[in-house]
């Protein structure tokens, strides 16, 4: 089966759905850096760097599966909540348009939990009225990533439409399983990374999150509520800010000093392979795209039901 990706970001939902045994024909991003990497790591696939509203779906080949993580923030709690008030809310009446003109059996969509809570569940209704009145049933799940083997919290809501109704009632979300791995069972405390990952001692920073770290087994970082840790070995939910504020990157003590954690640690977090690698891009904007990104082994679980 073949899929088409919108918001692709870095690749990860694309990726989940590759390892689940589909074709990735083409995918649209409009951020530069995050076109560098999905480039790198989806050389076949062909990419269309260009503001979805500019996106001339008669270039777009026929796809099975249409899929999109669209903007998150103006459904977040963390967000402004302006849901559809804002441009990138919005952004979700693209993906309508593209649907309308390449007619896919299922869409796949991904957004914060919060998106079914939004504005007292009318966003939510909009959404599935503007799917229903195309013809499509709708099954979705809110999920935590740690409840589907990855040690982070990252709760997300997954949204599936198609247009088979016997499908529809036919599909099952991937079951919960038992959490195996904790942080450090993912990053390895006994590697010494680039000293740029490293507080320098008796900074101010270093020695507040000295005193924080009660724990060498949690993961911490800075909030706007002093420090926060992690609980369990699970790590917090990685967030787009990494790459705006420096100091919302995670923070681990190793055994050689006290450190933020580094991109392809982050990665790891998310359940991208160890051979994903990072386009030559700043460091806040790989932050930022991984924040923006998903977790791989859910995407995957959920395609390979599909399949």
């Amino acid at each position: 089966m073949k899929v088409g990706s919108l918001f692709a970001g870095i690749g990860g939902i694309d990726l989940g759905f590759k390892q689940a045994g589909f074709d990735i024909l083409w995918a649209n991003e409009i951020d530069r850096d995050a076109c560098k990497t999905y480039k790198l790591n989806f050389p076949e696939t062909k990419l269309f760097e260009v503001d979805i509203r500019k996106l001339d779906a008669a270039k777009l080949e026929n796809v099975d599966i249409l899929t999109a993580g669209f903007p998150c923030q103006p459904f977040s709690v963390c967000g402004n909540q302006k849901g559809f008030g804002d441009d990138r809310g919005n952004l979700f009446f693209e993906i309508m348009r593209i649907a309308d003109a390449i007619e896919p059996k299922i869409i796949f969509l991904e957004n914060v939990a919060n998106l079914v809570e939004h504005d007292k569940g009318r966003t939510f209704n909009v959404i599935h009225n503007e799917l229903v009145s195309r013809g499509y049933y709708l099954r979705y799940l809110v999920a935590d990533a740690c409840d589907y083997g990855i040690p982070q919290h990252r709760t997300r809501t997954y949204l599936l439409a198609f247009r088979d109704v016997e499908r529809c009632e036919s599909y099952r979300f991937p079951d919960k399983i038992e959490l195996e791995k904790r942080v450090f069972d993912i990053l390895d405390k006994s590697v010494k990374v680039d000293d740029c990952f490293y507080l320098p001692e008796n900074s101010p920073k270093y020695i507040k999150m000295a005193k924080a770290i009660i724990d060498d087994n949690q993961i911490y970082r800075f909030s706007d509520y002093g420090i926060q840790s992690g609980k369990d070995g699970i790590c917090f939910t990685l967030k787009a800010n990494m790459g705006t504020w420096y100091d919302r990157v995670p923070i681990i003590k190793d055994n050689y000093g006290i450190r933020t954690i580094t991109p392809y640690e982050c990665l790891a977090l998310m359940g991208f392979p160890e051979e994903f690698k990072i386009a030559n891009i700043p460091l806040k904007s790989a932050y930022k795209q991984i924040g923006n990104s998903v977790c791989v082994p859910i995407i995957k679980k959920t395609a390979k039901q599909i399949y």
